[in-house]
């Protein structure tokens, strides 16, 4: 189901600092722009509460997942939360496990090929290539030559609206978008008008 929700719009947005009494607001109006993943890193504020409150509030094509994950444990709470998907910084292949054991999505972030090829071999669904100002889109083509057919890299970090292009000229199948659309402190319509930029600059791109 991520790959397919990532096919249908394959932008993922990054909540971090959102509050659990803006989550339900945030994410309709993301969900009416177009995504269909959103994820809550786990250092903003009660980012538990956050998940439980999208997952119950948003249609259940929108895949809900959880950021900056770093230990097993924490895996098990996200899905007791509601949380769907596994984003983590770095490749830990215990939490890769006990992502897997407890039948979530995984998206574990890589920066060498080495790392990616074991976070594939751990059962990743897609691989977040992080971060993505310093590996450039020549670091995507070539990985994509030597990973198996249907990798998934999405590159996470300083993406624009102007810069997509040449990501997705290398290969890139998405992207995960942070600040550049979602800041704490940002109103609502804030918030909805960057979602529709982002998607509709993604839609004249893909």
């Amino acid at each position: 189901m991520l790959k397919q929700a990532l096919a249908q719009n394959g932008l993922i947005a990054i909540l971090r600092g959102i509050r659990p009494d803006e989550a339900q607001a945030v994410g309709q109006v993301l969900y009416d722009a177009g995504f269909r993943v959103i994820e809550v890193p786990l250092n903003s504020p009660d980012p538990y509460t956050s998940i439980r409150t999208l997952r119950d509030s948003l249609p259940a094509d929108c895949l809900i997942g959880a950021g900056t994950v770093l230990t097993a444990e924490q895996v098990d709470q996200v899905k007791t939360a509601g949380g769907q998907v596994i984003v983590m910084p770095h490749s830990d292949a215990k939490v890769l496990r006990a992502a897997k054991a407890a039948g979530l999505y995984l998206s574990p972030g890589v920066a060498t090929p080495t790392e990616a090829f074991a976070a594939l071999a751990e059962g990743a669904d897609v691989l977040k290539l992080f971060p993505a100002e310093q590996m450039g889109p020549s670091v995507i083509k070539a990985w994509l030559a030597v990973l198996p057919a249907g990798t998934l890299l999405l590159p996470v970090g300083g993406i624009t609206a102007d810069n997509m292009q040449v990501f997705i000229d290398a290969g890139a199948k998405g992207f995960g978008l942070g600040s550049g659309l979602f800041k704490p402190g940002m109103t609502v319509d804030q918030v909805a008008s960057r979602a529709q930029a982002y998607v509709a600059a993604w839609k004249a791109l893909s």
